[in-house]
């Protein structure tokens, strides 16, 4: 399986653009680009049934954790302007960094 190009990256902010929780921002903790799919923090929350493990310390129960979205439902959120946007590029001395398409400021820290 090829892996895909996706703009958004680990600890970007994003809004749920569709899905139970749309409208929503949360900060990207992992990226799949294999499946094409991140995961937010505080968005997609399901319920894990998990078996006690004495040995890595795991109490067993009913455990609440974010499930994987596909990069397609979420939009990044600009640091500059605020608002959800699309991604573009730009060279910047001898580096390329991402801009935002509606205020041309840099996402890039």
């Amino acid at each position: 399986m090829s892996r895909l190009q996706t703009p958004i990256r680990r600890n970007d902010t994003v809004i749920v653009t569709t899905g139970k929780d749309s409208g929503k921002r949360g900060r990207v903790l992992k990226v799949i680009p294999v499946k094409n799919r991140l995961i937010v923090e505080g968005i997609n929350i399901i319920k894990r049934h998990t078996r006690p493990n004495p040995q890595r310390n795991i109490k067993g129960g009913i455990v609440e954790r974010e499930g994987a979205l596909h990069a397609s439902n979420v939009q990044i959120v600009c640091s500059e302007c605020g608002k959800m946007t699309r991604v573009g590029h730009r060279i910047q001395g001898d580096r390329k960094v991402r801009i935002c398409r509606k205020c041309e400021g840099v996402i890039d820290k």
